[in-house]
């Protein structure tokens, strides 16, 4: 079953004026409209809100149930590619035998069916995490490791891309259809020559950067010619799935992590944060700029 078979759309509908409804489709599976009493001016009003979708997603490989996300249920399939890539679970998309969507009265499944080779990486991986409660970092045996496990990025940023940074960040906010009705969703973006070529929203940033890793490996596209933006917060994880698909450049609109700017030096990527306006910081060194 394809998701956006799952989950019945609805009509956009304004109660604050007296503009018509608009159809909503295709970003109706993420969105949920509520009765709600808004208050203004000292009175209130019973009007219906727009909510973003959150959603228990579990990801299954061979019958193993291996984790549940909680997302947005929207392009599930890229973003079960995306996790699948990005976790390293699968080190490309001909490891991924099959990819089956299934909506339950609990939430979604997942069920894909993946080469035994990664199966039992995988497995073995579950074995390593048995045990374990508030690690932050299940299957990492020590500190040494999580250093080392961190993939080194071979393609290059290219010395315009600073440049394009401002542009493509004033063009995300036109382009974010669920934020717009919900304001409640992270997007991220995949920019070629300033221009936003593809974006994803979702509830969470990671999993709004693992749609897009999915989507990015799906078209087969070429990493190597543009870089992401994002409209979160640029944490250790979000360094760690560039990297594992060779993405040279991440900008992302709010702060850094001492932790994300350390991994991303130590991965050769580039890092720029605080994307507003026409300015920005480059935590990393950057070709032909510095």
């Amino acid at each position: 079953m394809d998701n956006h078979d799952a989950i019945t759309p609805f009509t956009r509908r304004h109660t604050d004026d007296a503009r018509p409804a608009q159809p909503l489709s295709p970003f109706a599976e993420g969105i949920d409209v509520l009765a709600v009493h808004r208050f203004k001016n000292g009175e209130f009003t019973r009007v219906l809100d727009h909510v973003v979708r959150e959603t228990p997603v579990a990801l299954v490989y061979n019958g193993i149930s291996h984790a549940v996300m909680m997302t947005t249920p929207t392009d599930l399939d890229v973003f079960a590619m995306g996790f699948s890539l990005s976790e390293g679970i699968i080190p490309d998309l001909k490891a991924l035998y099959s990819l089956d969507i299934q909506q339950t009265e609990l939430g979604v499944q997942i069920d894909m069916t993946i080469a035994s080779s990664a199966f039992a990486a995988l497995k073995e991986h579950r074995r390593m995490m048995v045990g374990r409660t508030g690690c932050g970092l299940c299957g990492i045996e020590s500190l040494q490791q999580f250093h080392t496990a961190l993939p080194r990025v071979t393609t290059e940023a290219k010395a315009d891309w600073l440049n394009q940074i401002p542009d493509a960040v004033s063009k995300l906010e036109t382009q974010q259809e669920i934020t717009k009705v919900t304001g409640g969703a992270h997007a991220a973006a995949w920019v070629v020559g300033g221009n936003i070529v593809a974006l994803f929203e979702d509830v969470g940033r990671h999993n709004a950067l693992d749609k897009l890793l999915g989507y990015l490996a799906q078209q087969q596209l070429d990493v190597s010619a543009g870089f992401i933006v994002m409209t979160s917060r640029a944490s250790y994880e979000l360094i760690r799935k560039c990297a594992q698909l060779n993405i040279a450049l991440l900008a992302s609109i709010s702060a850094p992590t001492t932790m994300a700017i350390r991994m991303a030096k130590q991965a050769g990527l580039t890092l720029a944060s605080f994307c507003r306006g026409s300015s920005f910081v480059v935590y990393t060194d950057y070709p032909d700029v510095f």
